[in-house]
């Protein structure tokens, strides 16, 4: 074929499947590592984690577990704005600005109106925990706008900051200031107090978020239909290890980023826990580089091996992510009342493993029996998109 035509419909349409598939099968590989994560928040949690993790004290295979699912919430958040991206290459500004406001709407309806109440019976009192799922929702608001500045601006608004937040660690307000809120919301993680004797956690304040969306919608731009795989692989691979770099560097230096590592004398698996254990509420820096750097890198290796029956068996999560999540998350309740009203409490007031062991035992039973109703619904979606409210979730 002359170099100046044009690809075949059947290679292009195997270039485009392999430049979503790895997307899908990168989203659906932190779907699978969250779930880690919530088995532990579900049967474990009597064993108390700290943000960052304390490496002197932690059990070494939960520390390194907990690195694994840092993974998560950064990776999901940047492939948000690159969806976003993709998105808006077939539809308009307006439609683009619609559905993010009313998917953003409804990301935060369901984290207050479903997944909080989830937990509600086995907290002191009513809470609503604005987490992962509302960050995302605010976030995706915010993009509504911000997609619209110039690009150069928007790449030096997702730098500024994911570089550049942690300057404001310092501040602190206290609930008597009027700002005290608004500041909890965008950035301390903090309590705020309700009417009617409610409380909302700000476990994921936003503004670090909000560059990461920023930067995953700029990096849509390397997804493109036209754009050369090559050169999309080359940036990543440039991207990814950059990142890994640099995140090195700083935390060897310990000079900002993150609170410092410590080397652990006689102990070198607790110094590498350390030193791997960053900050993720809100995430610092040092917490965003490794994990965005790594998911970049993962891209191109997923697309590499796409044609693998492992790529196909984890895209199927990401394909359904919505879905997914809420299933687990109530199964895993179901599942944690049920056990509880047989058995009753045996920490406390609640029924807590004693070893964290069961943790990881139970992780693969649970991939298994989630993944029917999970293929069932991709199949769906992709089978009846006539449905319009199939694409919200």
């Amino acid at each position: 074929m002359p170099a100046s035509a044009p690809p075949a419909a059947g290679q292009t349409n195997v270039k485009a499947k392999a430049r979503l598939a790895n997307i899908d099968a990168l989203r659906g590989f932190v779907m699978i590592l969250m779930l880690l994560d919530h088995l532990r928040e579900t049967w474990f949690v009597n064993y108390i984690v700290a943000d960052p993790i304390d490496a002197s004290t932690v059990i070494p295979a939960l520390g390194f577990a907990r690195f694994a699912v840092s993974f998560c919430a950064p990776i999901f958040v940047a492939l948000t704005g690159l969806g976003v991206y993709l998105y808006s290459l077939n539809h308009t500004v307006e439609e683009t600005t619609s559905y993010l406001l009313k998917r953003g709407a409804l990301l935060i309806v369901i984290e207050l109106v479903y997944l909080s109440p989830l937990y509600w019976g086995i907290v002191p009192q009513p809470t609503f925990w604005l987490q992962v799922i509302w960050a995302i929702g605010i976030s995706m608001i915010a993009l509504a706008g911000l997609m619209r500045l110039p690009r150069p601006a928007l790449i030096a608004f997702g730098i500024g900051m994911l570089c550049f937040h942690n300057l404001l660690d310092p501040v602190r307000l206290t609930a008597e200031n009027p700002a005290f809120p608004l500041w909890a919301i965008l950035y301390q993680r903090d309590v705020i107090d309700l009417p009617f004797g409610f409380v909302a956690k700000t476990t994921y304040p936003i503004l670090p978020w909000l560059g990461v969306i920023s930067l995953g919608y700029v990096a849509g731009a390397w997804f493109r239909p036209e754009y050369p795989a090559e050169q999309r692989n080359r940036n990543l691979l440039i991207l990814g290890f950059g990142m890994i770099a640099a995140f090195i560097l700083l935390r060897t230096l310990n000079i900002y980023g993150d609170k410092p590592w410590f080397m652990t004398e006689g102990n070198s698996v607790r110094s590498v826990i350390s030193f791997i254990s960053m900050t993720k509420y809100p995430p610092s820096l040092l917490f965003l580089l490794p994990t965005l750097g790594g998911g970049a890198l993962l891209l191109v290796l997923f697309e590499k091996i796409e044609d693998t029956g492992l790529v196909g068996a984890i895209a199927i999560f990401g394909a359904a992510p919505m879905f997914f999540y809420l299933l687990h998350l109530t199964v895993l309740r179901i599942l944690y009342h049920s056990a509880l009203g047989i058995w009753g409490p045996n920490n406390g007031g609640a029924y807590m493993f004693d070893n964290y062991h069961w943790v990881l035992a139970w992780y693969p039973i649970m991939l298994v029996v989630l993944y029917f109703p999970t293929v069932w619904y991709a199949r769906l979606k992709r089978r009846r998109r006539d449905i319009t409210w199939l694409k919200y979730f």
